[in-house]
């Protein structure tokens, strides 16, 4: 009797095995897995990191007025893209560090983000308490 019950547990504690093996390599553990990532790292973004993102924005921000104000800026147009550029980067750098969904932008000097989608995602960080 004793072997017998030896056997039932043995063979319980493989097909318990098997099942769980064949569910750690499904897509939906793999969904599950990359969905608790994502919530890991935005729950643990480094506040370091968050603070040197905003400094820099306000720095582009500022570089931007600064840009917009003086008149006598040689160039001021290619300097202003390429200023509008960068912040458009930082910013989506941004929105990914507080797991926002992000808009990727081509990385072409002529199609920059839409003024909309770039309010939008200030907006969105500002309701998260960033500022720059």
């Amino acid at each position: 009797m004793t072997w017998q019950l030896a056997f039932v547990v043995v063979t319980v504690v493989l097909v318990a095995a098997f099942a769980s093996r064949s569910w750690l390599r499904s897509d939906s553990h793999g969904e599950a897995m990359a969905r608790r990532d994502l919530r890991r790292r935005a729950a643990t973004a480094d506040p370091l990191v968050t603070l040197a993102i905003q400094v820099r924005l306000g720095q582009l921000a500022g570089e931007l007025h600064r840009l917009t104000d003086d008149p006598d800026v040689f160039a001021r147009a290619h300097h202003w893209r390429a200023v509008q550029s960068a912040y458009d980067a930082l910013l989506r750098e941004a929105c990914r560090l507080s797991g926002l969904p992000v808009v990727e932008a081509p990385l072409r000097a002529d199609e920059r983000t839409a003024a909309d989608e770039r309010l939008r995602e200030e907006l969105e960080l500002s309701s998260r308490g960033w500022s720059w």
